[in-house]
């Protein structure tokens, strides 16, 4: 099956642009932790305040159905990532909080507008059976791209200061943008979609999963790997080799993900992912060892993924109309409380540090009882 989808002219498309932006995104985060402390010297609230005006373009994704009205999708997807690219250029030169807030606000417009228009076109472009085995080897290709990034940043950095490592990669990215914009993988037999806002109560648990996985997703970007800098003192170098360790496991368990959907269905699979990330999020609080919390984080990544099933399961109770504007609504759903938490985490990490992860674990257990309600019926064999 993976052979017919990788030779539709979308699928070279989104993997294209896939690479850039998680490549691109993962640069921003490698760099963020060691930049904000040691050339910003910034503390935990700051760092809240930070990941918190990073989410404000996820919350604003919904303006995504408006923006369609003057920009076809496809088009407005490479354009998000092009953004995203100038955000990154940008990141170094302007090393300041006020200018880190500014870069980071200009990165996350372009990184949001393109995870909505990606998650719209998979779902439009490839049916109930295909859009698992995408959603699951655009992860696996995302963390070969970080593979890389990772490398090239362990190479690169006793040479290379924060600077022009942000402009370097951000760079490349816009250059393979203003590439991109001048193809067109369209079809023109697709079910048109409604250019207005969609808000559906035959919906509401596709919307309180999107809510709950945004809320506790919010945390571990937050403060995991800050944990890592601040509490057991990760090097940029140490942290570059977690993320290379983390993303070659995912290159290769990623793609077992969307067959696994296809296979057990999504109630089984995201029951797996909440129950194991309860664990996760406990053990984050009460930890004292550098190589036992390097592997949370990595088993955190893992799971992670298995969150494609909450788009999936969307696909399969939706009218095909709707999937644009609900993937914009499900986004802006998904960041409510990534604007707020992350501030509110960093002000209780003052208080101490394990609160907002216990608050993580508590998010995963309601997670687990709501995932029990998807119908094992829409399972899909084969």
């Amino acid at each position: 099956m993976m052979t017919s989808i990788t030779k539709k002219p979308m699928y070279i498309y989104l993997l294209v642009l896939t690479i850039c932006a998680t490549g691109g995104l993962h640069l921003w985060r490698t760099l963020f932790d060691n930049f904000s402390v040691h050339i910003l010297g910034l503390d935990g609230h700051h760092v809240g305040m930070i990941q918190s005006v990073r989410e404000i373009p996820g919350f604003l994704s919904l303006l995504v159905v408006y923006v369609l009205l003057f920009i076809r999708e496809h088009k407005l997807s490479a354009l998000a990532v092009l953004i995203l690219g100038l955000g990154v250029s940008l990141t170094g030169l302007l090393p300041s909080f006020g200018g880190i807030l500014f870069t980071t606000l200009l990165m996350s417009f372009g990184f949001h507008y393109f995870e909505t228009t990606n998650q719209s076109l998979t779902l439009q472009y490839f049916d109930k059976q295909q859009a698992p085995l995408v959603f699951g080897k655009l992860r696996s290709i995302s963390s070969a791209s970080n593979i890389i990034v990772s490398i090239l940043i362990f190479a690169l950095a006793s040479f290379l200061d924060y600077r022009n490592l942000y402009l370097l990669f951000g760079i490349a990215i816009i250059g393979v943008c203003c590439w991109v914009m001048t193809t067109d993988p369209t079809e023109p037999d697709l079910v048109p979609q409604h250019k207005h806002m969609i808000f559906r109560k035959q919906y509401w648990l596709y919307y309180a999963l999107t809510f709950l996985a945004g809320a506790r997703r919010q945390i571990f970007i937050a403060f995991a790997v800050f944990l890592l800098v601040k509490k057991f003192d990760y090097s940029l170098h140490e942290i570059a080799l977690l993320f290379l360790l983390n993303n070659l496991i995912n290159f290769f368990l990623a793609p077992l993900i969307g067959r696994s959907i296809n296979r057990f269905g999504e109630r089984k699979v995201l029951s797996l992912e909440y129950g194991a990330l309860i664990f996760v999020f406990v053990a984050y609080s009460v930890v004292d060892s550098k190589l036992t919390v390097a592997f949370l984080y990595i088993a955190d990544h893992i799971f992670f993924n298995f969150a494609i099933g909450i788009r999936t399961f969307f696909q399969k109770i939706a009218d095909p109309s709707d999937i644009a504007p609900s993937m914009a609504v499900g986004f802006t759903i998904n960041h409510i409380a990534a604007v707020i938490l992350p501030v509110v985490g960093g002000l209780l990490w003052l208080i101490d540090y394990r609160i907002p992860f216990i608050a993580g674990a508590i998010l995963s257990g309601v997670s687990l009882i709501l995932v029990q309600l998807i119908p094992g019926q829409i399972k899909l064999h084969g």
